[in-house]
Parts: structure tokens; sequence; C-alpha cells
């Protein structure tokens, strides 16, 4: 009876132990710790977790060189796993944190192509459809020459094409209501966006996405 009561005693003994170090919180470790574990996390899928390692990698070490690539990493399995808007902030991050970086073209650029997958129904994202086509004026003035320019290019094409189907679809909309000022104003805006109206072929199933698949 002695000899069960004194196992069942280390048995819960182990046992606190082991959940006691499991809830330590971690802190004040080097920054190639936090990387490693960052990338484990990602390896394990543990994406929630990644990001608050990641966070302890900023915290802990501002200035790290680790620090640009575990920012790379974590935005670009974001964007790997469709969460898109997790993904343009942490490029947003990179971005203003890393301005004279040479990287700078291609991050940009990682960010508009998150933005522009992350479009799921072409007649109800017009803000996010004109906030992409800002940041891919601004990447076309600020790098003419880079490797990526034509793949932002057609993306921008894209967006024009759905920007046009959109006031097209607008202008239809006021045409059944009898409103022909109205339905002027928003073919006039259609045309803006998009000259050749009649090439624009209806909307089908992840039609922005087969340029990068």
């Amino acid at each position: 009876m002695i000899y069960k009561n004194i196992i069942l005693i280390i048995t819960t003994i182990i046992i606190f132990t082991s959940c006691a170090s499991k809830n330590q919180e971690e802190y004040n470790k080097p920054a190639l710790y936090w990387y490693n574990k960052m990338l484990k996390e990602i390896s394990l899928n543990q994406l929630d977790k990644a990001d608050d390692t990641y966070t302890s990698l900023e915290s802990e070490h501002r200035k790290s060189p680790l620090l640009p690539s575990a920012l790379m990493v974590i935005a670009i399995t974001h964007m790997d796993e469709e969460e898109y808007e997790l993904a343009v902030y942490y490029f947003n991050d990179y971005i203003k944190r890393f301005e004279n970086n040479s990287l700078q073209d291609y991050v940009r650029f990682l960010k508009i192509k998150a933005k522009f997958l992350a479009f799921k129904q072409q007649f109800r994202e017009q803000k996010l459809i004109d906030s992409t086509l800002s940041d891919i004026d601004k990447f076309t003035l600020s790098y003419p020459n880079s490797s990526y320019i034509y793949l932002v290019k057609t993306m921008q094409s894209r967006l024009q094409m759905a920007k046009a189907s959109l006031d097209t679809e607008i202008a239809g909309l006021y045409d059944r209501k009898d409103k022909p000022k109205a339905v002027e104003f928003y073919k006039q805006k259609a045309k803006v966006s998009w000259s050749e109206l009649e090439t624009i072929e209806d909307v089908s199933v992840s039609w922005y996405r087969y340029i990068f698949e």
C-alpha cells in the first residue's frame, strides 16, 4: 500500500512538472532560437504559434539580421495558406522597416499579388480593386525595369477589366430603373477603365488566379 502511494505521488509530481514546463513563459532567448522555433512551427502548420514566435523575435531582437528573413517567411507562408490580409500586413511591415532593402520591388510585387488573389466576388470589392490599382500605379512608376513588371501589368489589366465590368453592371441596374443619365455616367466610367468593353468576357470561377497557377 505504501509502495502504491509512493508511485502515485511520483506520478503526480511528474505530471505537474511537465505541465508547468509547458506553460512556462519563454522570453529573453537568442534570435536564432526564435527563428528556428518559428520555422519549426510553420513546418508543423502551427501558424498562430509561428505568429507569436515571430513577435517574440521582433520584440527582443529588433536589429537582428534574421528579422528580414523571418518577416518574409511568415508573410509568404500566410499568402500560401490564402490568409491574404495577414500576408499584406506583414509585407507592409517589411516595406516600412527595410526601406532600403534590395528586395523592395519583390516584396511590393508580393503584396500586390496577395491583394489580387484576395478577390472573391468581383462585384462587391470595389475598394480592394481601387487600392490594388493604386499600389500598381506606384509600382510601375518606382520600378519600371523590375523583372516583375509584366506580371504586375497583367494584374493591372485584369483589375481594370474587373472595374469596367462592375461599372457596366451598375449601368445595367440603372437602365432597368429607367435612369438614362446614371446609365450614361457609368458607361463612360467603364470605358475609362477599359476602352474595349466588348472584349471583356463574362466572369468565371477563379477568373483572376490562372496567371499564377
